[in-house]
């Protein structure tokens, strides 16, 4: 690690993009461009120290429509008889934070990246936030190097069983309803949520925890409050679902558009 006029400078990567590389080819089955790769895993906070290299946020932009894309098309065909608003539900089950960073730790991008000194002390590496901009930034790389067909298949090798399942998690995605309904059915008791919010005004990551008759039983992290109560409290109606085992995930979807 060298030094900086305000100490160390930020850390490198802990693992070469190289073994990356590798294992996004053999994936993918396209020539992935290493030094893009390496773009992709570059945080502005580690850019701006190193005097203003270039960083992921423009890749981590085109990573997310093609991420959206390649989403609302597996979904789109896959469910003929759902209407746009309950595929909008779904997608939103698939393309969120949480999820994209629990496929970020499976990929081991954490040990990938380049952080600035601040990001690094506050435990960037694992932030669910970072994670998620840069598993985008990695699509957006692949995309630009091999095109649509290479960047679909790492898409729907990361996200396929997500997908798959899901349609099968609650009342329509509507979760905070579907929290509110089966803790009803099963006499869980009161319903609450609990917010913190972290980062600067423009920036903001909301955390959110819900209760059940005062038992925590879900967390959930978002750019937005809704977000985060929302991914709360699928965790929790998954919890209230395996609990007392009523059937409730082949329930047919209503029509929330």
């Amino acid at each position: 690690m060298g030094r900086g006029a305000n100490g160390p400078v930020a850390r490198t990567p802990q693992r070469p993009v190289a073994e990356l590389h590798q294992h996004l080819t053999e994936v993918t089955g396209g020539d992935i461009d290493e030094a893009l790769l390496g773009r992709a895993l570059t945080h502005r906070s580690y850019a701006y120290e190193a005097g203003g290299i270039p960083h992921n946020e423009r890749l981590e932009f085109l990573g997310d429509s093609v991420l959206g894309l390649v989403v609302t098309d597996t979904l789109y065909t896959t469910h003929p008889d759902l209407t746009e608003g309950q595929l909008a539900k779904l997608r939103a089950a698939v393309v969120n934070m949480r999820a994209l960073a629990a496929v970020g730790r499976t990929l081991g991008l954490g040990d990938y990246l380049h952080l600035g000194r601040g990001e690094e002390a506050t435990g960037g590496r694992d932030k669910d936030s970072i994670l998620a901009d840069t598993v985008e930034a990695v699509i957006g790389a692949t995309y630009c190097s091999a095109g649509l067909e290479a960047s679909s298949a790492l898409v729907h090798h990361l996200l396929d069983p997500l997908m798959a399942s899901s349609a099968t998690l609650g009342a329509g995605l509507d979760w905070k309803t579907s929290l509110q309904e089966i803790g009803a059915l099963h006499s869980a008791g009161a319903v609450e949520y609990v917010l913190e919010e972290e980062g600067p005004e423009h920036a903001k990551t909301f955390s959110a925890r819900v209760l059940v008759g005062g038992e925590e039983h879900g967390a959930g992290v978002g750019r937005t409050k809704k977000d985060a109560e929302q991914q709360a409290a699928a965790q929790a109606w998954q919890v209230l679902r395996d609990r007392h085992g009523d059937g409730a995930s082949t329930a047919p979807l209503p029509d929330l558009g």
